[in-house]
């Protein structure tokens, strides 16, 4: 399967075009939830890429109003290299959207689009998830003040935990998306309640801002102080070891998630993540 099977075609891209401003820019990435935007610009009555513009760079550049000084360098690919060789670049580059360029932008293909291809057939998804899974696992306590939890994720670099209860067992998993969803960007304002952690509160969120699925710093976002169990998934998908990547990729495309936990009879024992099966597919 190749890259122009999958990908986002430039037709059904939005983009900014040079020259122009941040705000061209921040049109798309706030308004409609993009993580990033393709930047072009006209020469010659042809189209040229140029780079990518990030939530990302905007927020650790926030002086900055020029398009062109914000455009970031970012690796491509060709509608003619295969699913492998993209998952390959992928694993390599730590990037989960790539643009499509050859001499002009011709789409985007994404981590989710890979996955996707594995999970209909179209490239090999044989690979046990017993054989490709973390055995390191990411867990927080359920009684865990969310504040707490969000800097459990974040020290730790994952995007998820596998709550644990009283007993150590799984009862749920939180994501960087269940602490989005409760998040509150006050901007300026000091504002607490009880279900809020004060600035003298040992559960203070120390000021992140979401972009794509990490954190950033930036300034007087709070998230309520009660505990994980309280955010958490409970129903949670999970895999034995003797399922393969296509069932490990159906699942996430299914129920839209990016991690499963691996289970062995009612023990945890791993983690099947999107770049895992990203990474069996490299290995090919």
């Amino acid at each position: 399967m190749k890259v122009a099977d999958a990908m986002t075609p430039r037709a059904e891209l939005v983009t900014v075009e040079l020259p122009g401003s941040r705000d061209d820019a921040l049109e798309y990435l706030q308004e409609r939830g993009f993580s990033s935007v393709p930047v072009v610009k006209e020469e010659d009555g042809s189209e040229e890429f140029r780079g990518l513009v990030s939530r990302e760079g905007l927020i650790e550049r926030p002086d900055e109003d020029q398009l062109a000084l914000l455009l970031e360098e970012v690796p491509t690919t060709t509608e003619d290299a295969s699913i492998e060789e993209l998952a390959g670049l992928m694993v390599r580059e730590g990037a989960r959207r790539i643009p499509v360029v050859d001499g002009h932008l011709e789409g985007i293909v994404t981590v989710t689009d890979v996955i996707r291809a594995i999970a209909e057939g179209n490239v090999a998804g044989d690979a046990e998830v017993g054989e490709i899974a973390a055995r390191h696992v990411n867990g927080v306590y359920a009684g865990t003040p969310l504040p707490v939890a969000e800097r459990e994720l974040h020290y730790a670099n994952e995007p998820y935990g596998v709550v644990l209860d009283d007993d150590a067992d799984p009862c749920g998993i939180l994501t960087e998306v269940d602490v989005l969803d409760v998040a509150e960007v006050v901007e300026g304002e000091e504002r607490t309640g009880d279900s809020m952690a004060s600035d003298d509160s040992d559960w203070k969120w120390e000021s992140i801002k979401a972009v794509g699925n990490r954190y950033l710093p930036t300034r007087n976002v709070e998230i309520p102080a009660a505990p994980v169990s309280e955010f958490m998934t409970e129903d949670v998908v999970t895999v034995t070891k003797r399922k393969t990547a296509q069932d490990a990729a159906q699942l996430m495309i299914r129920n839209d998630i990016e991690q499963i936990p691996l289970m062995s009879g009612d023990e945890l024992s791993g983690i099947v993540q999107d770049t895992h099966l990203l990474e069996a597919l490299d290995e090919r």
